[in-house]
């Protein structure tokens, strides 16, 4: 009688462990982490998921409250697209997968995450447009995606995105203006746009970004006059501007240069802007060194 007594108890608590692990997320947040699992030959990551495992244990995913709101997977050998399913993680709030070897283009459907707050898939080989529902992902805070091979332009709709404080799309193959939409991401403190091939003349919208620290649009095919409204950027600190097609540099001269510490411009004798008194510093380079901070 008591050895059937414990094989029941024994029984029972096997029982409850695998509700456990199944109610730990929904089957569609799960299925979303295995085809992203899959399509990324989640067999040869460097840290990898054991399938039977808790999703609990699987490296990079946090939950709360049984969903997934966090994936980490910076620099772990994912290599092959991201899945459209990957939408269905409508709880997220932070997805890092930086430095791996993702290929083909964003899924439209990542449009679909709009608790996202930061979105980093920096140094891959994403190519294609960027999709123009990323301006409905409204709580972003952090949107990196430099190195890769992005082409098209930049959507209006990140115009939308009044809560970016970073935003890094440079090292890509862009191509078009900078819309005056994003003078209206009053919260950037970082815009790197560094080397793609952009063009036209600089919106005078971008001097709505007050409280802008770092902006890197070297390497591109700009042109025009720098704008005056460059005198309203208060706070910047980084400001590199070589290597485009310029025509004048009007809005120099409107600059405070007591913050700045990097200037770098194709006009090397700066006499017209005798209140910027810098010399030139260093190349443009907006790579944001990344590392695996855990998120």
């Amino acid at each position: 009688m008591r050895t059937a007594a414990i094989f029941f108890l024994v029984l029972l608590g096997s029982t409850l462990t695998v509700f456990v692990h199944a109610s730990e997320i929904s089957d569609k947040e799960r299925n979303a982490l295995l085809d992203i699992y899959q399509s990324t030959q989640g067999a040869e990551w460097k840290v990898g998921w054991d399938l039977n495992a808790p999703v609990s244990t699987w490296k990079g995913v946090q939950l709360l409250d049984h969903h997934v709101v966090g994936l980490n997977l910076f620099n772990n050998n994912l290599q092959g697209v991201l899945p459209e399913s990957i939408g269905d993680l409508r709880y997220l709030e932070r997805l890092n997968l930086a430095f791996n070897a993702l290929t083909g283009e964003l899924p439209k459907d990542i449009a679909r995450l709009t608790r996202l707050r930061v979105l980093k898939l920096e140094m891959n080989r994403i190519k294609g447009a960027l999709p123009e529902g990323i301006g409905r992902l409204r709580q972003l805070e952090e949107l990196s995606l430099f190195n890769n091979f992005l082409s098209g332009p930049i959507p209006e709709s990140f115009g939308e995105l009044r809560q970016l404080k970073i935003l890094n799309l440079s090292s890509n193959n862009l191509k078009g203006i900078i819309p005056k939409s994003l003078g209206n991401c009053t919260q950037l403190e970082r815009l790197g746009l560094f080397e793609n091939s952009l063009e036209g003349t600089i919106p005078t919208e971008m001097g709505q970004l007050s409280a802008l620290k770092e902006l890197v649009l070297a390497n591109n095919q700009l042109d025009g006059d720098i704008p005056r409204e460059f005198g309203q950027l208060a706070n910047l600190e980084i400001l590199q501007i070589q290597n485009n097609r310029f025509e004048g540099y009007t809005g120099l001269r409107y600059m405070n240069a007591d913050k700045l510490l990097v200037f770098d411009t194709d006009d090397t004798t700066l006499q017209p802007y005798n209140n910027i008194n810098l010399q030139r510093t260093r190349m443009a380079d907006t790579k944001f060194e990344d590392v695996d901070d855990n998120e």
